[in-house]
């Protein structure tokens, strides 16, 4: 009775607040009657990101993702005409701050919990790009049937951030390009971790984002640790972005005995986009901090930050990650 008393006091307030963020959202593109029950979801969260959905929406096709649901905070650059017809999105569209929704996360709660309950849920960023062992040649589906079979509802990721061998604004971009084409580098090594106490998290930090933009304060770099991939079930929640999600065995990267797989996520933050994306957000407020993290950005930019070292390794496959440490394979074979 006291364990269901406990899980009562942390489920319900999450979902109270979800439900009431959720009336923030406007449906404006309804293609929800399409989902059938095996679909594997992709939730979003958006604000003027137009430029990177063709080829994002090519990539999870690709592997398999049955339906996308947006939520369009605000967008000004044309999101549904990029959209189009497309029978497989769904769009939300509100104007309220993106703070208060605690950064989007009680928007995606309610949402997970309307639709996604049941479904394999991938909750990611138009900038990131799920890698895992063997996405060259098994899709999403393959990978969630073998999660199953191992009774593992959660897949953990290490982001990485992902650079071009020129400053950052010569990174230049066009809609329906691979960003990998332009920015194929990332820091093979200076990734650390620790184990979190209150949800059971692996808090990791590193990267090129603690090198190049928080060296004076390592301790307040970026988390690296996200959970993106989750069988979700009605009282499952996300607490800070995809880095905490609740119950805490979700957040566990591996079981008690034995490795599970894990993946790599793939994120194009610094191409010449980050300018105008960093003066907006620092003027908005509306990020983490007082945007503190846009505000190094920019101070990286105007010193015309130059992310690539000899010690750079240029991406190759999935299997790269592995012999690097950076993902496992698990028993998966």
């Amino acid at each position: 009775m006291r364990k269901i008393l406990r899980f009562l006091k942390k489920a319900l307030p999450l979902q109270l607040k979800a439900r009431r963020h959720g009336r923030d959202l406007a449906l404006v593109k309804d293609c929800t009657a399409h989902i059938n029950g095996k679909d594997i979801l992709a939730f979003i969260v958006l604000r003027n990101e137009a430029v990177r959905l063709p080829y994002f929406f090519d990539y999870y096709r690709h592997l398999g993702v049955g339906h996308f649901l947006i939520i369009d905070n605000g967008s000004d650059d044309g999101l549904l005409e990029v959209i189009g017809a497309a029978a497989d999105c769904s769009v939300w569209h509100t104007q309220a701050s993106y703070k208060a929704a605690k950064f989007g996360v009680h928007w995606l709660n309610f949402l997970l919990r309307k639709y996604g309950t049941g479904h394999w849920c991938l909750t990611v960023d138009p900038d990131e790009f799920l890698v895992y062992p063997y996405s060259d040649s098994r899709n999403l589906r393959e990978l969630t049937h073998y999660l199953e079979q191992e009774g593992k509802p959660s897949l953990f990721t290490l982001m990485l951030d992902m650079y071009s061998d020129t400053a950052i604004e010569q990174a230049t971009y066009q809609a329906g390009q691979d960003p990998l084409a332009i920015c194929p580098w990332f820091d093979g090594t200076g990734y650390y971790q620790d184990k979190r106490p209150h949800y059971g998290e692996w808090w990791i930090r590193g990267g090129v984002r603690r090198r190049a933009f928080f060296a004076d304060q390592p301790e307040h770099s970026p988390a690296l640790n996200k959970t993106v991939l989750v069988h979700w079930r009605w009282y499952y929640a996300y607490i800070a972005s995809t880095h905490i999600v609740w119950p805490n065995r979700l957040n566990n990267p591996h079981f008690a005995d034995t490795l599970a797989p894990t993946g790599c996520l793939l994120h194009f933050k610094y191409l010449s986009l980050l300018r105008e994306k960093a003066e907006e957000e620092v003027h908005r407020q509306e990020h983490y901090a007082g945007s503190f993290e846009y505000q190094r950005y920019l101070a990286g930019l105007d010193a015309q930050a130059y992310l690539w070292t000899s010690a750079s390794v240029r991406f190759q496959d999935w299997r790269q990650c592995v012999d690097l440490g950076l993902m496992t394979t698990g028993r998966w074979f």
